[in-house]
């Protein structure tokens, strides 16, 4: 057995190494499904799968149903329930497809996730195409404010979703002005500060014409978090929902690599771009390289000081 180790990012403990949990665990998952489902379940086979940076996740089965569990130190049980509220909203909205949440629980020193288990493969062509056509369906779907029913988490950073008519002031404090403070919290100083204050105070002048629409956003949505169904139906997951400018969920597909073409040729059909996207697309990414930063430091720093500049030289 591996020693556990337990770290500490933006103030959220975070279960970190390849050791075999407690069976105190695997009991409680077989107990949830029962009780959820109505149908007992014990764990015959259990496969560990990558779950990114932030949590350990597995697959479960008792030979005829499979499950996808995601779990992490206990004290993450609020994030997982607002990633299960988030899911069951965007499901609501049927635009897209997401994992169904199944449950979710604490058992001794962990909390877990269970969600529907979807083979998953990295969408194709068509998958890609549709899942254009469905992104720009969800975002078209009316809405009112900005923000959210409840806090969520991106990463494992906590993301402020306070109820604002106002979208410029609500990403001025609750998106830039959020991660500046954690930032200068966490020691990054000088010209990345100045940089920011800068940006927050100018912000207007990234926004012409009319004011951005709100629109049910999946929050997080890079290339790592689409997939598609071997039957080539487009699959999104880990979100980190609240409701904003449309343009915000666009932007963040361009980050870490992309999406293939078809699917921006895809939403364009469905939604076309406004003028200013492009100044804007990086501002809604500087919030994702400064969470970066805050998560991970290293070279995100000088990026996000590379486009807060970009952006300030354009507002000349």
């Amino acid at each position: 057995m591996k020693q556990k180790t337990l770290i500490v990012k933006s103030g959220i403990p975070v279960l970190q190494g390849g050791e075999e949990v407690k069976t105190d665990l695997w009991t409680a998952l077989e107990a949830s499904i029962d009780t959820v489902t109505g149908r007992p379940l014990i764990i015959r086979h259990r496969q560990s799968l990558d779950g990114g940076c932030i949590n350990r996740a597995w697959r479960i089965s008792d030979g005829q149903r499979t499950f996808f569990v995601k779990v992490n130190a206990a004290a993450c049980l609020p994030g997982f329930e607002a990633e299960a509220a988030g899911l069951a909203e965007l499901a609501a909205t049927r635009t897209v497809r997401v994992p169904e949440p199944v449950g979710s629980g604490v058992a001794g020193e962990y909390a877990w996730l269970i969600l529907e288990y979807l083979p998953l493969v990295s969408g194709g062509t068509r998958a890609m195409e549709r899942l254009g056509h469905s992104l720009a369906a969800l975002h078209a779907q009316p809405r009112t404010g900005f923000g959210g029913h409840r806090d969520n988490v991106i990463g494992a950073t906590p993301q402020i979703n306070a109820y604002s008519d106002d979208w410029i002031a609500f990403w001025r404090e609750h998106r830039l002005g959020f991660q500046l403070d954690l930032a200068a919290r966490k020691g990054y100083t000088g010209t990345l500060q100045q940089y920011g204050e800068q940006l927050q105070v100018r912000l207007d002048g990234l926004f012409v014409g009319p004011s951005p629409t709100p629109a049910l956003l999946h929050g997080d949505l890079w290339r790592g978090n689409a997939g598609g169904t071997v039957e080539g139906e487009p699959v999104i997951f880990d979100p980190a929902v609240y409701q904003g400018d449309r343009e915000a969920d666009l932007a963040m597909t361009e980050l870490f690599g992309g999406f293939p073409e078809i699917f921006y040729a895809a939403y364009r059909e469905a939604l076309p771009l406004t003028t200013g996207y492009p100044q804007r697309r990086t501002l809604y990414n500087v919030y994702h390289i400064l969470n970066h930063l805050n998560l991970f430091g290293g070279g995100y720093r000088a990026q996000a000081e590379r486009m807060m500049a970009q952006l300030l030289a354009e507002l000349r």
